[in-house]
């Protein structure tokens, strides 16, 4: 059952399908509704023409055998059975008589049949066995019984309308697919663009062209895409340039820190603040690096992750519980995932601490959840730190921000996750963070998994 629904998804999943079946349950519903007043509104008359036509029937072959020479009476019912399929049966007694069916044909046409007939006369679908709309009729003494094949009582509504009602309703979902289409190219467009953006690419411009109000749509689109290119320019130049133009002067400062006269434990310090400086303006520069014409490769994540794990023991009091599984490989850029993962390792260091513990404790995981899904890939590093106060999570990959409330420390720029965020959202994954039932601060990502070559 569960397969089956799956294979439904598309039907509540697309624009298209969901405005093509509503049109085609409408028109269907319509043709429908159409037919059934159809056949309603033709059955009188197509019933009083019938009874008409069988009274005549009776009529006339009454008369004919009535004023026909004996001798040549065979002759004339041959003649009707073969010319006029009309069958001349005697009436008897013993006669296995079925009624006819009480269709709304045979209920409209009795009554006239009968006025036209006398109301002695008899009607049978079924006589002896021998199916056909039977008709009682009398000469003089003798009784009779007119056979006529029963399609004569109730014809079918005719091939040729049936045909028309399925061409027109071809036609019909044939354009309610067109219209379907030209409802949602234009949003599949507009929502394919507006993911490019949240993934950190640049769309192409939209057409503008069609409907007004498509064609406005388009046109703000575009508008807002050159003042966001424009704005992420300026701002990429602006922090490239301040964080340039601070590495001369920190350098020089670096420098008459190691040949001043001070103490150990000042020059310890300032050389802490100064690396702290300058590990703020490398994540000025990192954040200002455009990830839109990074190039992809196939990556195994679990070597990348592994290597930078075996790295980070070079932080002090920092403890790693590792579960990665081996070869799991994604489309990625080897550059950029180090740099995701060391910012993460770099932010637990540095807010992660355990309340009482001088260590860091890290559990990392790297695991297939599921091969079935497009993000199948899922990496989460947790610390058992203080965690971050739940209001602050919702802007925390926001840059510039910080959990300073809940954070055991204060001293970064503010741009460790949202660097994250950014590099993650480059590689079409998703990012999760929250605070643990048990304590910590969590990050979960989930990437898509890379074929094999």
């Amino acid at each position: 059952m569960r397969d089956y629904l799956n294979s439904l998804e598309w039907l509540k999943s697309g624009l298209f399908w969901r405005t093509f079946l509503m049109l085609a349950v409408l028109v269907t519903a319509s043709m429908l509704a159409w037919m059934s007043n159809f056949r309603t509104l033709e059955t009188a008359p197509r019933a009083q023409q019938m009874a008409a036509q069988i009274v005549s029937i009776v009529t006339i072959t009454r008369a004919a055998l009535t004023h026909s020479a004996p001798e040549k009476r065979h002759e004339l019912l041959r003649d009707l059975a073969n010319k006029e399929g009309v069958q001349i049966y005697l009436l008897e007694d013993t006669d296995r008589v079925e009624e006819p069916e009480a269709t709304p044909f045979f209920l409209e046409s009795r009554p006239l049949m009968l006025r036209g007939l006398g109301n002695n006369t008899r009607f049978a679908s079924k006589l002896n066995g021998i199916s056909g709309f039977w008709i009682s009729f009398d000469i003089e003494d003798d009784h009779y019984w007119l056979r006529l094949e029963q399609d004569r009582l109730d014809p079918p509504i005719g091939q040729q309308l049936f045909s028309w009602a399925i061409l027109t309703l071809f036609l019909t979902l044939l354009g309610a697919a067109i219209i379907s289409k030209l409802i949602n190219d234009p949003l599949s467009r507009l929502s394919n663009a507006a993911r490019a953006v949240a993934k950190g690419k640049q769309p192409p411009p939209l057409p503008q062209k069609g409907p007004k109000e498509i064609r406005e749509t388009n046109v703000s689109f575009n508008t807002m895409m050159e003042d966001l290119v424009r704005i992420e320019t300026d701002r990429s130049i602006i922090l490239a340039g301040i964080s340039h133009d601070l590495r001369t002067p920190l350098a020089r400062m670096q420098l008459e820190v190691e040949m001043a006269s001070l103490s150990d434990e000042a020059r310890t310090g300032m050389q802490s603040d100064l690396q702290q400086m300058d590990d703020i303006i490398s994540q000025f520069l990192d954040y200002a690096k455009p990830l839109d014409k990074v190039e992809f490769e196939r990556i195994n994540i679990s070597e990348v992750m592994q290597q930078v794990m075996d790295e980070a023991f070079r932080f002090q009091n920092l403890r790693l519980r590792t579960a990665i599984k081996p070869n799991i490989y994604v489309n990625g850029n080897l550059t950029e995932l180090r740099r995701l993962f060391n910012n993460i390792v770099e932010n637990a260091c540095r807010y992660g601490k355990t309340p009482g513990s001088p260590v860091i404790t890290l559990d990392v995981q790297c695991s297939r959840k599921n091969k079935d899904r497009k993000l199948g890939i899922q990496i989460s590093f947790r610390d058992h730190g203080l965690g971050v106060a739940e209001q602050d999570l919702v802007r925390l990959l926001r840059p510039f921000t910080r959990g300073d409330a809940s954070r055991s420390q204060a001293n970064g720029s503010g741009l460790g996750l949202a660097i994250v965020d950014r590099i993650i959202k480059s590689h079409g994954g998703k990012l999760r963070i929250y605070n643990h039932a048990e304590g910590g601060f969590v990050i979960v990502i989930a990437l898509q998994e890379a074929k094999e070559a």
